[in-house]
């Protein structure tokens, strides 16, 4: 089969590789239909994850159909459709009895990590019945490709764990995928205000069409100074969504007393933590992988067309185009890209 493979830090091509087979009794084989890039595949390739080794196949995000379940599997069958999850889960440990799937004993955020991921003709997705969800008729395929990781992401990482209230003023730092996801789910809770920050024009008009009730280009306009003009006392929840020094920093100065920083953004380099000024201000500072446990709810709401997460699309690819994908991707304020869908149907 072809696949995108990891040669180390800033390589990758589209090889041929080895087909997966089953290796446990809980595992499923699904045949990839659509998959996406992720802004983590990009911090892998700048060498930031080093857990990721060479000839690993990249990506955690697609939907595909099943083509081989294990002798354990019972909620799927082959020949079903359905929406793989970046997290892995055997829901049975400690961590997945209290819904922390990230932290499965024997999973967690494995695909395109640990394991050879999505990026893939074919793809192994261990302990399938907890790992996969079923597609339901009629759905948008490509719609619920976010859901594999950006939407329960910005929510679960940035609107549940900033606890964004009603009446809020909701400062979100980054315009990527993440930070849209956020800027979508934070939508249910009724923020007062929802600000968002970047230094791409482009994105920042389409924040607004997704509900951003103000942007501010970071590149051109002192973040700090407008955000704090824009309040009394600084932000009720604000969100990294970029991870980067220079990003957290205007968290730490904004966040008023009380507030809440939720960090998104995947890190690869330290940051200086500004206690000196933050211990006395009562704020929660809170990091997180997502656990996927919103998935469901957040399917319904797609159903719904309460959420349409099919607006985040911005360019689509055959699976034979998958380096010009990246290069898109990889280049989104030049290419005007956001998320990109790569086709394997």
């Amino acid at each position: 089969m072809q696949a995108v493979v990891y040669g180390g830090p800033g390589v990758k091509s589209l090889e041929t590789v080895a087909a997966p087979k089953i290796l446990q009794p809980t595992d499923a084989i699904v045949k990839i239909v659509k998959t996406t890039i992720c802004g983590t595949d990009l911090h892998i390739l700048k060498g930031d994850v080093p857990a990721v080794t060479k000839g690993r196949i990249l990506g955690h995000e697609g939907v595909g159909v099943v083509a081989e379940v294990g002798s354990a599997v019972t909620r799927f069958k082959k020949g079903e459709r359905v929406l793989i999850s970046c997290v892995s889960a055997c829901g049975k440990c400690h961590y997945c009895k209290k819904q922390l799937y990230a932290h499965c004993d024997n999973g967690g955020w494995i695909l395109g990590h640990l394991i050879d991921g999505t990026q893939a003709e074919y793809v192994r997705i261990p302990h399938a019945d907890n790992s996969l969800y079923p597609i339901p008729d009629g759905a948008d395929e490509e719609a619920l490709v976010m859901l594999s990781d950006i939407l329960p992401t910005g929510f679960e990482i940035g609107v549940l764990y900033g606890a964004v209230q009603p009446g809020d003023t909701v400062a979100i730092i980054g315009a990527g995928p993440i930070g849209m996801a956020a800027l979508l789910t934070a939508q249910f809770f009724s923020p007062a205000q929802l600000i968002m920050v970047d230094i791409d024009d482009s994105r920042l008009a389409m924040a607004k069409t997704f509900g951003a009730t103000h942007t501010i280009n970071s590149a051109t306009q002192d973040a700090v100074t407008e955000l704090m003009a824009m309040t009394t006392d600084g932000i009720d929840v604000v969100m990294e969504a970029v991870g980067i020094p220079a990003t957290f920093d205007i968290c730490q100065s904004v966040v008023r007393p009380g507030g809440h920083i939720a960090n998104i953004g995947v890190h690869g380099t330290s940051v200086d933590l500004q206690l000196q000024e933050l211990w006395i201000k009562n704020i929660t500072l809170t990091t997180g992988l997502v656990n996927t446990n919103t998935t469901a709810m957040l399917l319904k709401n797609v159903q719904s067309g309460k959420l349409r997460p099919a607006e985040l699309i911005t360019h689509r690819f055959a699976f034979s185009d998958f380096m010009r994908a990246y290069e898109v991707f990889g280049n989104a304020s030049t290419e005007q890209a956001l998320k990109v869908i790569i086709d394997n149907s």
